[in-house]
């Protein structure tokens, strides 16, 4: 059996209490809280109010499951999630998670750039700030002897900073209480009395915000670094309620600080069309010119934060699924990490320069996500089924209906995306 105790670099204080324990489950809500995210969920409180709120609560509750099977994961295990799959299903099946987590990453760290150039521009008109942040990013990647526990530190500073920016604007946005109770209740039917409330709302089809609103909420590729992170924390079996107490404190952040967001958009920009970041931020002038100050500063934690956390991803499941470490003292992972990074920044420049927005890129970052999704999220789930893995802690067949009715989600994103969203533009290319 290969279930033992994982190598640990952080060996936790085991009297400390349980908020002085957590960790892992605030770095995973800093990247799933991100400038796409933001946009989404102000687009969506825009569009249609708090009666969505429902939705955000089932995704979340989705993610808390998958991030419990990464932590669950990370914490039995003996070794790190890609050599486990390379060494019960071959090395192919690691490098093509590997890679497609990379590409991810990569494509869509562009946003987490322009997301931090919007943040900045309220205060300087500068077209280089981005570079001075991945500077700054790599030095600190590259500089700090333990670099778990200092991005641990940073992701908590940035949790608390998108609460308090975050909680002031809906504060003041006044909202109606009832109505924001009652968003909470789905409507008869469900997903499908969404869709035909979509449908009215937009003449036709389901808005494609809503299936936003899920993709940037239910983010597989973090819950699996979730199994990463438990371990470059130093917890084992031994810490299992430690680890499943920490990834439902990340999720119910990550779905208070959406809904807080979402909110604020249906209470003071109800009926306006948002199509960028910029929008949003210009139209919330709550109490004065504080209420853009306060978003700006939560959406600058949120880039950041997501930023730096969504280019770990990239590069650490990229060097593990290859077979070449993916422990924070490894080089291998570093310097993937920085290709993400530079990538993120080069595609975010030519944005600023041209002001055109890279549509082959985002098409691209689409199609991966199709494949790497549920390909992601079956892997795990197969993984923390495995007796030789998990022994004793392996899945239950609760927990195994829980993750099916996920995965089958994720699987009905994917068409959706591939068949409304990439093929069209596929298409359109061919025809030329």
């Amino acid at each position: 059996m290969a279930v033992s105790n994982a190598p640990h670099e952080n060996r936790p204080a085991s009297r400390r209490r349980w908020y002085q324990r957590i960790g892992p489950g605030l770095i995973t809500a800093c990247v799933v809280i991100g400038p796409g995210s933001i946009l989404t969920s102000s687009k969506v409180g825009a569009q249609f109010g708090f009666s969505l709120f429902w939705v955000v609560a089932v995704t979340v509750l989705f993610m808390m499951l998958f991030m419990t099977l990464g932590a669950r994961l990370g914490m039995v295990a003996d070794r790190s999630p890609g050599e486990l799959i390379a060494a019960r299903a071959g090395r192919a099946l690691a490098v093509l998670i590997g890679v497609a987590v990379f590409f991810i990453s990569a494509a869509f760290q562009s946003g987490n750039n322009l997301g931090v150039d919007s943040a900045f521009r309220m205060f300087v008109d500068f077209d280089y700030t981005i570079v001075i942040f991945n500077a700054f990013s790599i030095a600190f990647l590259f500089g700090l002897r333990n670099l778990y526990r200092a991005v641990e530190r940073l992701m908590t500073c940035f949790v608390g900073l998108m609460l308090i920016s975050f909680a002031m604007n809906l504060i003041f946005a006044q909202p109606a209480i009832s109505e924001l109770l009652a968003g909470f209740i789905p409507p008869i039917g469900g997903l499908i009395g969404t869709a035909r409330t979509a449908e009215s709302t937009t003449g036709g089809g389901l808005d494609i915000s809503v299936l936003g609103l899920v993709g940037t909420t239910l983010v597989i590729t973090a819950a699996f670094n979730q199994a990463y992170l438990v371990r470059q924390k130093g917890w084992g079996p031994a810490e299992l309620a430690d680890g499943l107490r920490d990834a439902r404190v990340g999720s119910v952040l990550m779905a208070l600080i959406t809904l807080m967001i979402m909110g604020t958009a249906a209470a003071n920009l109800r009926g306006q069309q948002l199509e960028n970041i910029d929008q949003v931020a210009a139209q919330l002038t709550l109490f004065g010119g504080w209420g853009r100050a306060l978003f700006c500063l939560g959406l600058f934690s949120a880039a950041y934060s997501s930023f730096l956390v969504n280019s770990m991803i990239g590069g650490f499941i990229f060097a593990d699924g290859l077979g070449l470490g993916s422990r924070p003292t490894d080089l291998a992972p570093k310097l993937f990490t920085t290709a993400v990074l530079l990538t993120g920044m080069s595609v975010a420049l030519y944005v600023i320069k041209t002001k055109q927005s890279p549509v082959a890129l985002i098409v691209a970052a689409q199609a991966v996500t199709v494949l790497a999704a549920p390909l992601v999220a079956g892997a795990l789930v197969w993984l923390t089924n495995r007796r030789d893995i998990m022994g004793q802690w392996r899945n239950g067949v609760g927990t195994n209906l829980a993750a099916g009715v996920g995965f089958l989600l994720m699987l009905a994103l994917a068409w959706y995306t591939a068949s409304e969203k990439v093929w069209p533009e596929v298409r359109d290319w061919l025809a030329k």
